[in-house]
């Protein structure tokens, strides 16, 4: 039976593709309505059309004005936010040796920065309401970190970090906050990879393959829902097994 999520409203941040697309689509499927977000508003609105039960906005998650301005646009659309599920992320990959400032600030600002303001800002009417949900997908990586990822893995350590800070502040009011992890998932990124690159990182694998963005998707859901009303602060590897 799938999860029932009928009357909830949900903002997806970095939905207009990939994992953040699926989230979405996996949301409406379950009966809430979302906000799409993305820098582009065009195509934020075209996912939002596709998705039916949803409105496209746009948001440069690294702007932090733009991020607070998007909670309150959502609110005012919809008239709350009960589901907030950061997603948005980018990757500026180097050697330490080589890694710049600026691209170390560019992902830390776009990956972690953003989460904790959208959280901020979030909060308030989950508070009012005595319910919410927030989800930060952060990464394996964040947990096992990886070579010429420094930046990346910092932030999504950080990310896991601020989530159980998050449950521990938050749940007293009904709001839990839990961390998703992906490992190895398909992506427009994956799909330019060679057979023989594909092949090589699902050998890391007990699995022995690559997830897919609805792996991901339906743990997200499960963790918006009332049937994930006793789990705070966790953190959940959807990975294969990778990181056992």
């Amino acid at each position: 039976m799938r999860i029932d999520l009928s009357g909830r409203v949900a903002l997806v941040t970095g939905s207009t593709r990939g994992i953040g697309r699926a989230i979405a689509m996996e949301l409406v499927a379950c009966g809430a309505r979302v906000a799409v977000a993305g820098r582009d508003l065009a195509k934020a609105e075209v996912v939002a059309e596709e998705l039916g039960e949803a409105r496209g906005f746009a948001c440069d998650i690294s702007v932090p004005s733009d991020v607070t301005t998007l909670i309150q646009n959502v609110e005012d659309a919809f008239g709350s936010l009960d589901i907030l599920v950061n997603n948005a992320g980018i990757t500026k990959d180097n050697l330490m040796l080589r890694m710049k400032d600026e691209d170390w600030d560019a992902v830390l600002d776009t990956n972690l920065r953003s989460a904790f303001i959208a959280i901020r800002s979030a909060q308030r009417g989950m508070m009012k309401r005595r319910w919410g949900r927030i989800i930060n997908i952060a990464s394996v990586v964040g947990i096992i970190g990886n070579k010429g990822q420094a930046n990346y893995a910092a932030s999504k350590a950080g990310l896991i970090g601020l989530s159980k800070s998050v449950a521990k502040e938050l749940s007293s009011r009904n709001i839990l906050c839990n961390v998703v992890a992906p490992g190895f998932i398909r992506t427009d990124m994956t799909d330019a990879m060679s057979p023989e690159a594909v092949t090589a990182l699902s050998a890391q694998i007990p699995l022995a393959r690559l997830g897919s963005p609805e792996d991901v998707a339906g743990v997200v859901a499960f963790l918006a829902s009332d049937r994930a009303a006793y789990i705070t602060g966790q953190v959940f590897s959807v990975d294969g097994g990778m990181v056992m």
